[in-house]
C-alpha cells in the first residue's frame, strides 16, 4: 500500500488525526516510534534547522524537496510535505508535484501567498489572486495522476483580507479539486466554528502554533467543532530548542556532563537509528 493510500484510509476514519511537525529524519523517526500515524514537515522547522533562517521563503524548491525526500524515506508512516507556494506558477507546481510523488510523499500543502512567502503566523503576509491559486490547485490535481497524492489547499487570506475572503477562497480551492482545506491563522474559537460551519462536508485542518494566532484548544475540541486534522507544526522544534539550550548551558557552566541527567541513553539512541541492524548486516557480509 502506498503512503498516499495509507493517508486516505486514515482520513476515512471518524477520528481527528493529530499530526506533529517534523523537520529532519530523527524527529520523524521519534514521532513514528511514539505511535503517530502521520507526520508533516514544517517549512519553518526545515528553514531553521538547515539554514538557521526564519520562514521567509529562503528555502529553494530543490532544498525543500531534498529534505522532504529524505524524511519520507526514513519512516514507514505517511508524510505530508509543506511545499509552500509550489515555487512558482501552475507550470512550476506541476514539476513540484511530480517530484513529490516520486519521493513517496503522501500529501502536500500548497498555499496562496505571494513569493517569497512568510510563516502563516507572521505579520505582513500578502496573497496572490484567488484565480491564480485555483490554477495551481488544478495543476497539482492533474500532475499527481493516479498516485492518490492528497492535496491540501491552504489559504493565508485571513490575515490580509479577512475571514470572509478566506472562506470564499476555500470554496474555490475545493471546487478546483483539493482534497482538504487549510484556512491558516483563524484568531478565535468563533472563527474556527465559522470555518467548520462553512465547510460541513470538507476535511479541515487546524494549525496550532504555540504563541501564534490560533487559540490553543485540544484535538478533541477541534473534532467537536468539525475539524479532521490538527497540526502541531513547531512544538517539537521549540521543545528541542529549549532542551538543547539547557544542555549547552550546563556544559558551558560546568565543563562536564557528569550530573546532567536529562539525556537519552546512548544505547537507546543507537537502537533508534538502527545500529544493531546495521551491525548484523555488516557481520553477515563479512562472513561471506
Amino acid at each position: 500500500m502506498s503512503s498516499s493510500q495509507k493517508l486516505r484510509q486514515l482520513l476515512a476514519k471518524p477520528e481527528i488525526i493529530v499530526i506533529p511537525g517534523v523537520y529532519d529524519c530523527l524527529s520523524a523517526k521519534l514521532a513514528e516510534n511514539i505511535g503517530f500515524d502521520v507526520v508533516a514537515t514544517s517549512g519553518f522547522g526545515i528553514a531553521a534547522s538547515t539554514l538557521g533562517l526564519p520562514d521567509y521563503g529562503f528555502l529553494t524548491a530543490t532544498e525543500m524537496l531534498y529534505s522532504v525526500g529524505r524524511i519520507a524515506q526514513s519512516v514507514s508512516i505517511p508524510l505530508i510535505a509543506d511545499l509552500d507556494t509550489g515555487y512558482g506558477n501552475a507550470l512550476n507546481v506541476t514539476r513540484t508535484i511530480k517530484d513529490a510523488v516520486q519521493l513517496g510523499v503522501a500529501g502536500v500543502l500548497l498555499e496562496d501567498q505571494e513569493w517569497p512567502k512568510k510563516c502563516g503566523h507572521f505579520e505582513g503576509k500578502r496573497v496572490i489572486s484567488q484565480a491564480e491559486h485555483v490554477l495551481k490547485i488544478r495543476a497539482a490535481v492533474e500532475a499527481r495522476g493516479d498516485s492518490g497524492l492528497v492535496i491540501i489547499a491552504r489559504t493565508d487570506a485571513r490575515g490580509p483580507l479577512g475571514l470572509d475572503e478566506a472562506i470564499a477562497r476555500g470554496h474555490a480551492y475545493i471546487e478546483a479539486g483539493a482534497d482538504i482545506l487549510f484556512v491558516e491563522a483563524p484568531q478565535s474559537v468563533a472563527e474556527l466554528r465559522a470555518i467548520a460551519a462553512a465547510f460541513p462536508n470538507v476535511p479541515l485542518v487546524a494549525n496550532i502554533v504555540e504563541g501564534g494566532k490560533t487559540p490553543q484548544i485540544s484535538a478533541a475540541e477541534l473534532q467537536n467543532l468539525g475539524f479532521k486534522i490538527v497540526f502541531f507544526p513547531l512544538t517539537g522544534l521549540l521543545a528541542v530548542t529549549q532542551t538543547l539550550t539547557t544542555c549547552l548551558t550546563h556544559i558551558k557552566e560546568q565543563g562536564s556532563t557528569a550530573n546532567f541527567t536529562d539525556i537519552v541513553n546512548f544505547q537507546d539512541f543507537q537502537g533508534l537509528v538502527g545500529v544493531p541492524q546495521f551491525l548484523q548486516m555488516e557481520q553477515k557480509f563479512l562472513e561471506r
